[in-house]
């Protein structure tokens, strides 16, 4: 049998889940320049996009790709160099909005400590208060929530749900009730808030505190029924449904 060369050594590759080495293949060794690439390209497509959201709160969101770069200092090669086309850039810049910005907020109000009233309250005005601060990123997100850019709009929406879904089952269950409902029901609030806010945003025909507290008294009435029968759809079926029962003479 012919002894093994340093170069046929040099070509087994060993399967790391296995560890069955294959004679004549060569290993799979790094290039530490295309490495470096890649991260310098993550970078610099993070700083173009953080570029892109100033762009947009000072020139609207109807900003084009010209305005963008003239706004960030480059050219319109640059932009093309790191982003496939106005697309990619435009999808790169929703997702960052979403996860530096709206989640982040969503996601500490949610997981705040307080009653389930509060709660209520401070994730909605978390929300609308996110939306109003940076109405111009917001309209250009929703602007451009078609086709392949649809998926970072209804990814937040499915992040945000989530989350809310996690606290009221577990609210649910600390309760002895049935949590079954809590994905849906988080559905039906983050759907409800959003379209009532993206109204509002539209035409500010009242102010944020109104929106706020029209928003909040929908949803913790809706909190109260549930929790009125024990988040059981059974025993809410078996019951009447007068419109107001128990009305105070006052009202």
């Amino acid at each position: 049998m012919p002894k093994k060369t340093a170069t046929d050594l040099d070509t087994n590759e060993v399967d790391d889940n296995t560890g069955v080495t294959t004679p004549g293949a060569k290993p799979d060794k790094t290039d530490g320049r295309k490495r470096r690439w890649r991260e310098h390209k993550i970078a610099r497509r993070e700083e173009l996009v953080d570029g892109t959201l100033a762009a947009i709160r000072i020139r609207g969101r109807d900003v084009g790709m010209d305005e963008i770069a003239s706004e960030i200092g480059v050219s319109k090669t640059v932009l093309y160099r790191y982003f496939n086309d106005k697309s990619d850039l435009t999808s790169a810049t929703m997702t960052r909005w979403v996860e530096t910005v709206l989640a982040p907020r969503m996601y500490a109000a949610i997981g705040a400590d307080m009653d389930e009233y509060e709660l209520t309250r401070v994730a909605i005005t978390a929300y609308v208060e996110t939306v109003s601060e940076d109405t111009e990123v917001y309209l250009y997100v929703m602007a451009n929530s078609s086709g392949a850019n649809r998926d970072v709009v209804a990814e937040s929406e499915r992040m945000i749900a989530e989350a809310l879904s996690a606290v009221l089952g577990l609210k649910l269950r600390q309760m002895e009730m049935d949590s079954g409902g809590a994905l849906p029901w988080a559905y039906g609030i983050v759907g409800a808030v959003q379209l009532a806010t993206h109204w509002w945003i539209s035409n500010r025909s009242m102010t944020a505190n109104d929106l706020i507290d029209y928003l909040t008294m929908m949803t913790w009435g809706g909190v109260t029924g549930i929790a009125a029968v024990a988040a059981s759809p059974a025993r809410f079926k078996s019951m009447p449904h007068p419109l107001l029962p128990d009305r105070p003479e006052a009202l």
